[in-house]
């Protein structure tokens, strides 16, 4: 009898876990997905096209809520865990609950998972969500287009509409974005790349998308989301980590994995992070990989128009995930807000409308900004209408996109950028350099 087999997701690791491992394996029977940390996910369904073998009605996506009524309603034998950004304790507790109602739990290795490609593979990860890997990984893409090598990045999964449409996504310009009706969520990893004149692939099947990248890149970028592992075998593994949240590249999941693994740790914002917390990021790194090469770096941000900030009542807008299971209470935009000169930094939480007021129950630590949510149009829909309703001068938007592409803004905005600064030596460049010349060169003697 195949096992019956309940996959624990947030529509990213989970489905990858399953084409993976699951997807025509006859010793498994996956009963069902379960959704948390994304909204709107459950009541979905995996669809049958890409199922594989064994599922001709695809497989039901349930909520997290019910994993406990579905293990005793299929008679389960193993949960197998599959999202990221986790405190170890959290995942301990999913452990026995699961454990308790009579199945096993279980997490896939690094070696069953990832895609192994035929091209050099770059990884970017981090120990949380909100480190700074965006601004790492457009170092990387700018190192290396330096020394005219062709450019391909591969964005961690956010499939969050019609799966069916989202097996395979490159975005090389503007219109790809609509054409794919991406979220905000995609829009802030997406248009930076774009930016750049680099193209990014992302979707839901990655040893498709592995091989329609191999034929335009001479190096695939692998650029993660949240603290996940990367989805490819990687040549060369940057990991980066945020001293204002000292120890958690000890204590989630599975970021402490990442730490182990790298080749190099970016210790990240340590402009504006306490010495003594830098001091214990970097033992702790130093302990956990003596082995790996650290680079220490700030995000300095950038405001065009700052002067128009002075004396303003501001709102803020900061960058969604990093706020919420992130659980980062301020981003680029208060730093730019307290800088610049602000009046006042306007309190936005009663102003907030359907999904924002929702978010805000389920994660209570958002300070006085907004979180730029836009996972569906709905969602979309109730960030414009919270930043309208907000009494204040300005809004400051600190996300990596212009909202003003996919909102109707009515008062005046600033954009906040930031990029990452070196400080001292090594760098990106120069790692990503040495690297390459070693990785060619050896290519060019076989």
């Amino acid at each position: 009898m195949a096992i019956k087999t309940i996959i624990m997701g947030a529509a990213g690791r989970d489905f990858h876990n399953f084409n993976m491992v699951y997807r025509n394996n006859p010793v498994y029977d996956v009963v069902a997905f379960t959704a948390a940390q994304i909204p709107d996910i459950d009541g979905r369904v995996y669809p049958a096209s890409l199922s594989g073998k064994g599922y001709p009605k695809g497989i039901p996506i349930e909520s997290e809520d019910k994993l406990l009524d579905l293990i005793k309603k299929h008679k389960v034998e193993e949960v197998v865990f599959s999202y990221s950004d986790v405190p170890h304790e959290v995942v301990m507790h999913h452990a026995s609950k699961v454990i308790a109602a009579g199945a096993s739990f279980k997490m896939l290795g690094y070696n069953q998972t990832a895609i192994k490609c035929a091209k050099p593979v770059i990884s970017v990860c981090a120990v949380r969500t909100g480190c700074g890997k965006s601004q790492t990984t457009r170092a990387v893409v700018k190192a290396l287009k330096a020394q005219g090598l062709k450019v391909v990045s591969i964005r961690h999964p956010m499939p969050y509409g019609d799966l069916e449409k989202q097996v395979c996504q490159r975005f090389a310009d503007y219109k790809d974005l609509d054409k794919h009706k991406c979220t905000i969520e995609e829009r802030e990893e997406y248009e930076p790349h774009i930016d750049m004149g680099a193209v990014i692939y992302s979707g839901v099947d990655y040893q498709e998308i592995a091989r329609n990248a191999e034929k335009e890149a001479d190096v695939i970028i692998w650029d993660g989301g949240n603290n996940d592992l990367p989805f490819f075998e990687s040549d060369l593994k940057i990991v980066v980590v945020d001293p204002h949240r000292p120890g958690h590249e000890m204590s989630y999941h599975p970021g402490e994995a990442n730490i182990y693994t790298a080749d190099i740790v970016v210790i990240n914002k340590i402009d504006s992070a306490y010495p003594e917390c830098v001091n214990e990021v970097r033992e702790n790194v130093m302990f956990m990989n003596p082995n790996c090469r650290i680079i220490d770096a700030a995000s300095p941000i950038f405001v065009e128009g700052w002067e128009k900030i002075r004396g303003k009542r501001v709102v803020v807008v900061e960058d969604g995930p990093t706020l919420t299971h992130g659980e980062m209470t301020i981003g680029a935009g208060i730093v730019a807000a307290q800088r610049y000169g602000a009046g006042e930094i306007v309190d936005p939480k009663p102003f907030f409308k359907g999904t924002l007021l929702e978010a805000l129950n389920k994660y209570p630590h958002i300070g006085d900004l907004v979180p730029a949510l836009g996972y569906g149009a709905k969602q979309v829909g109730d960030l414009e209408k919270t930043l309208n309703s907000c009494e204040c001068d300005l809004i400051i938007s600190a996300t990596p996109i212009d909202l003003t592409r996919v909102l109707k803004i009515k008062k005046p905005c600033l954009r906040v950028a930031y990029e990452l600064q070196e400080i001292g030596k090594p760098t990106v460049a120069d790692l990503v350099g040495e690297f390459i010349q070693k990785k060619f060169k050896k290519s060019s003697k076989k």
